[in-house]
């Protein structure tokens, strides 16, 4: 499955793309590790991404997740990733969104544009009526992003999520459907 913009494209991989992956979360480990949950070694290891992408793949049949890389148009290096997870049906129709950057490409609009088709996709593909993202308070590029694509903030979660290292509370927001709602 792939979704193409003017700059980037987002593709679910599959496991012969394990090494393109495993070198984005090397390259940038100490780059996410402020905003993501203390990863065991084996996170870091091409036998761990070889499964994950499986894993992956398994989800997108099931419909339950949809997790994609941010790829520049060569596909020569993951510039990001972009993760549309626990896909619930029924009442809710919605799912969380998770994100991140490269360090090196920060500042350049790519994540915007990415989640921009992404949403469009859960939204007009999968139908879906709500997506909802959380981030920590003190990230700012975060919350900046999420405001210019149109997320609401719905509050904020004490303790919610262990990151880092520690229990940290979250800013919740979401974005309903135009079309939908």
């Amino acid at each position: 499955m792939k979704l193409t913009t003017k700059r980037v494209q987002l593709e679910i991989l599959g496991p012969e793309d394990a090494e393109m992956v495993l070198d984005y979360f090397v390259d940038n480990r100490n780059h996410l590790s402020r905003w993501e949950p203390v990863r065991e070694k084996d996170f870091y290891t091409l036998k761990h991404w070889q499964w994950q992408l499986s894993e992956n793949l398994e989800q997108v049949s099931k419909g339950t997740g949809y997790r994609f890389a941010i790829l520049d148009h060569d596909r020569s290096e993951v510039l990001g990733v972009c993760n549309f997870t626990s896909v619930s049906r029924g009442a809710f129709q919605a799912c969380f969104l998770g994100y991140s950057i490269a360090e090196k490409h920060q500042n350049m609009g790519y994540m915007s544009e990415a989640l921009e088709a992404g949403i469009a996709f859960m939204f007009s593909e999968m139908k879906l009526h709500r997506i909802m993202a959380n981030y920590i308070p003190d990230n700012v590029r975060s919350a900046a992003v999420l405001e210019k694509l149109g997320f609401e903030n719905e509050g904020r979660a004490r303790s919610y999520l262990k990151i880092d290292g520690r229990w940290q509370d979250h800013i919740l927001t979401s974005i309903i459907c135009p079309e939908l709602s």
